[in-house]
């Protein structure tokens, strides 16, 4: 079972997502933008109900700095999308997280996987969705993520039956 919890930072203390909102606003022209809320979403897998709620307040969040959710409701008029690491990039934050529940638990690793959550309220038009989203998303590390709720954290891929080969390389 996948368990998904979201992490944001308190009001007064969300200095990343007061400065993202300057940001767009100041580097992007966008004027409609009204607010900004960054969370951190965290997906754990092969572990038990009882350590995952342990680790809520120990491993995923600091609660006297973060506001902890099982669910978000997104505002209706709400630009919201998610950024995760490619397939094969490191995540330092769920490989922290991964080894700090495996400290606590002294069993296998679990699987995490983390995203950033972009909630952005506000006039936008499609153009400045695109231009933030362009922002945000670096396409050489990161990638636009889904918001379902996922079954499994394994990822198949398809392994390739032939390699192209360059012929001549050396005297290029």
């Amino acid at each position: 079972m996948v368990y998904r919890i979201y992490v944001e930072k308190k009001k007064g203390l969300d200095g990343e997502a007061r400065s993202l909102l300057g940001d767009l606003k100041s580097f992007l022209g966008i004027k409609g933008l009204s607010n900004v809320r960054v969370l951190n979403r965290y997906d754990v897998e092969n572990i038990e109900q009882d350590l995952f709620t342990q680790c809520i307040s120990t491993v995923f969040s600091e609660p006297q700095l973060d506001d902890v959710y099982n669910e978000v409701d997104f505002p209706q008029d709400a630009f919201v999308f998610a950024v995760e690491y490619l397939p094969g990039q490191f995540d330092q934050r769920a490989d922290s997280a991964a080894q700090c529940v495996q400290i606590i638990s002294q069993k296998d690793r679990p699987a995490v996987r983390t995203a950033r959550v972009y909630i952005l309220e506000g006039t936008l038009s499609p153009d400045d969705k695109e231009a933030i989203k362009k922002y945000l998303i670096n396409p050489v590390e990161s990638r636009e993520a889904t918001l379902d709720t996922v079954t499994t954290l394994k990822q198949n891929f398809d392994i390739p039956t032939s390699v192209a080969t360059l012929d001549g390389f050396i005297a290029l």
